[in-house]
């Protein structure tokens, strides 16, 4: 990575955060403590407004003016295959923002990367029908307000039965989308399809935000690094 591109990605990542220390600084970009260190300080004595110091963490004081980072052309593409992606695979919710998103990324292109959006060759097919789309995003914002879910369910091999979960994530696969949740019934983690769920509705019984039930808690379930980035 040039050094200045490792400049700029310092300043976005401190950009809107709280405190980050040089040590998760380096793990992010690949590099040693001490470049960071060395990193910070030259932009601290080019103007750029950096608060903190080495042990303590770093962060970009509120309300700078910082002009933004322009994108490689493989970064622009990861971004336009990203979104596409998401418009095909996920909710309408989800999917508008990714349209929006690329509007207001493209407005600020100059021309020749405008170009490079219109003429990638990673396509992506046709995704979901207007009804799963509807139960992803109904299942998303049960996520955010923490609302109770209700559906039946069919296993693989076994009849149908009701569940009433909290929903804590959703997954996509490549194939099916799954919603990881606290299952009452069996007073533990589950994993659900969404294709075997039927008759689902979001219910007005909101859960308590429990630790013990909630996403960390999920992950650590199914054997994943809670802490790790999702």
């Amino acid at each position: 990575m040039r050094r200045a591109d490792r400049l700029f990605l310092i300043i976005h990542t401190l950009r809107g955060r709280r405190a980050i220390t040089a040590r998760r600084l380096a793990e992010t970009l690949r590099v040693s403590a001490r470049t960071v260190y060395r990193d910070v300080a030259d932009l601290q004595l080019s103007g750029i407004p950096i608060e903190g110091a080495a042990g303590v963490g770093y962060t970009l004081r509120r309300g700078s003016d910082v002009p933004p980072l322009m994108f490689t052309r493989a970064e622009l593409e990861a971004l336009v295959v990203g979104a596409r992606f998401t418009e095909a695979f996920a909710g309408e919710r989800l999917a508008a923002a990714a349209r929006h998103a690329l509007v207001k990324v493209e407005a600020v292109l100059p021309d020749d990367l405008r170009r490079r959006t219109e003429r990638s060759r990673v396509l992506v097919p046709a995704g979901r029908r207007a009804a799963a789309r509807a139960d992803l995003d109904a299942l998303h914002e049960a996520i955010e307000s923490r609302h109770l879910v209700r559906f039946a369910y069919a296993k693989a091999d076994g009849p149908a039965s009701r569940r009433d979960v909290e929903p804590v994530c959703l997954a996509f696969w490549g194939r099916v989308w799954t919603l990881g949740a606290w299952c009452r019934m069996r007073q533990d983690f589950r994993n659900f399809r969404l294709d075997r769920m039927s008759g689902m509705h979001v219910l007005e019984e909101t859960y308590p935000d429990d630790p013990a039930r909630g996403l960390r808690a999920f992950l650590a379930s199914v054997g994943a690094n809670p802490d790790a980035e999702v």
